[in-house]
């Protein structure tokens, strides 16, 4: 274990007991709402990517929100709230090791946000769109012209976040209970309704099963992405022994500097 595996290590383990002692708290709100903005848009995305017709997205300041849509594939988009929340978690955590990935998953967090201010935003969808856009792209900067690491700690935090809070609001909101007007109700009401192994407990036990995988892929994977065999090698290379990296021949250094 190198020294970037320990500090990724310790890190989770760290942000993973942040995330448990301050949600529900005034110190866990920001992110929380963040996550929430997270859930509300993997809805929208699936109802983009099925045909559908995004009308509006709100995210309350009880950190509750919803889509408005007409269209798309029910099956996908009630699903894809809570485990949006689960995938972009395992994403922002694999993502978090490399300069230029963290880099990415800033990037694609802003234009995911700004995006949402054409789909009607309410006013708190306002302030964490405006705010978060902000403080990500200050990380970018800071990370490329003032010091570094920070942007790695910042989307390991968002990742390790995102994902915890998919597990437990799953177990609390889909398995413990899933009452009428829940994603897992939904989605027996819409495909289920004849299946006896697909009441809304049931679906959301999968959704649970599911998001902690991804949990334990993501930490397993940003872990061995540390290694000192991959240092020097693609994503693709590193893990499958196959050389297919997106960001080879990407010369960051003259794409960041506007001198």
């Amino acid at each position: 274990m190198n020294d970037e595996q320990y500090a990724f290590v310790f890190l989770y383990a760290i942000y993973t007991a942040l995330a448990f002692f301050t949600q529900g708290t005034i110190l866990g709100k920001p992110i929380r709402l963040l996550t929430t903005f997270v859930h509300e848009f993997s809805h929208a995305l699936a109802c983009m990517l099925t045909g559908g017709q995004v009308a509006q997205i709100e995210v309350y300041d009880n950190a509750g929100g919803v889509t408005r849509f007409r269209g798309g594939c029910r099956c996908i988009i009630s699903p894809a709230g809570y485990l949006g929340e689960a995938f972009w978690g395992f994403i922002f955590v694999i993502l978090s090791g490399g300069r230029r990935t963290a880099t990415f998953a800033g990037g694609g967090l802003i234009l995911a946000l700004l995006i949402t201010l054409c789909y009607a935003p309410n006013r708190t969808m306002v302030i964490i769109a405006v705010f978060y856009s902000i403080f990500t792209f200050v990380c970018i900067f800071i990370e490329w012209y003032v010091f570094t690491p920070l942007l790695h700690f910042v989307i390991l935090y968002f990742g390790v976040y995102f994902s915890f809070i998919a597990v437990n609001d799953i177990f609390d909101h889909q398995v413990a209970r899933a009452p009428p007007g829940s994603d897992a109700y939904a989605l027996y009401e819409d495909s289920y309704r004849r299946c006896s192994c697909c009441y809304p407990r049931c679906i959301g036990l999968q959704w649970l099963i599911f998001a902690i995988l991804l949990q334990i892929t993501g930490f397993v994977l940003g872990y061995m992405l540390l290694s000192e065999e991959c240092e020097n090698g693609g994503w693709f290379e590193c893990i499958f022994h196959t050389k297919v990296d997106f960001f080879d021949d990407w010369n960051w250094d003259e794409l960041m500097n506007f001198e």
